[in-house]
């Protein structure tokens, strides 16, 4: 049960990262849009360039520092940001960089969403009955299966899919694993992408954004997601088989 023990003015105060994200999501939505965009990076290759050379290490965790806010407030130019990890350090260590940017910044949301409110939505699902304590309790027995296909797939955007993940009761152990692991192949798609950057820069293009959705990348994501929702599938034939 919800402890109403617990001052009003203490839940209040849990709420406020949760509102500070939100609050900063929406300005960012209107006000960066242009600053975190390709335009950006097309005016601004060849200084970033010159401070990577000079400031490596300061620049990795520069990078780091800005792809984690923006994923953390929900900014617009996250996958903006994993084409120019790929640029400024090619495909690795840039896919390693995007990847624990992304992790860290989907884990500060997936954590200020639980101390404000995934952690009494939880307890009340869990207290439920009906329809909602059997979307719960499937969640439960398939945790890894569902976590990795909502990486694997998102179809819901990243921020929402953090807030839902908080609100079912998520250890945070397994959030971290399958978010890092999950998002491994779009992070290479968009990774190579802008490792490619260059030389399409160079000769005044620009990159095809939508190479994600071709065939011969999407399916094996597809795949892949599908083998992650297997465990799901055999675990419902098997019951239906008892029946």
């Amino acid at each position: 049960m919800v402890d109403n023990s617990v001052p009003v003015t203490h839940r209040f105060l849990r709420l406020i990262p949760l509102v500070v994200i939100l609050i900063v999501a929406v300005l960012g939505a209107f006000l960066l849009r242009e600053q975190l965009s390709f335009e950006a990076l097309r005016a601004n290759h060849e200084a970033l360039v010159v401070f990577r050379d000079n400031n490596f290490i300061l620049t990795m965790l520069g990078f780091i520092t800005i792809y984690t806010l923006i994923v953390t407030f929900s900014l617009p130019g996250a996958g903006m940001s994993s084409i120019t990890g790929g640029f400024l350090f090619s495909l690795f260590p840039g896919v390693l960089l995007n990847m624990t940017a992304a992790t860290i910044g989907a884990t500060l949301i997936f954590l200020a969403a639980r101390w404000g409110i995934g952690a009494t939505l939880a307890e009340k699902m869990e207290n439920s009955s009906g329809a909602v304590k059997k979307i719960k309790d499937g969640i439960d027995e398939n945790q890894w299966s569902v976590l990795f296909a909502v990486r694997l797939v998102p179809i819901l955007p990243f921020f929402l899919v953090n807030l839902v993940l908080s609100s079912v009761g998520v250890p945070l152990y397994r959030f971290v694993i399958s978010t890092f692991l999950g998002i491994i192949p779009g992070a290479l798609v968009y990774t190579s992408i802008g490792a490619g950057v260059g030389e399409v820069l160079a000769q005044g293009g620009t990159p095809d954004f939508g190479v994600i959705f071709e065939a011969h990348i999407l399916l094996p994501i597809l795949g892949l997601a599908a083998l992650a929702l297997l465990p799901i599938v055999l675990k419902a034939f098997k019951k239906d088989l008892v029946q």
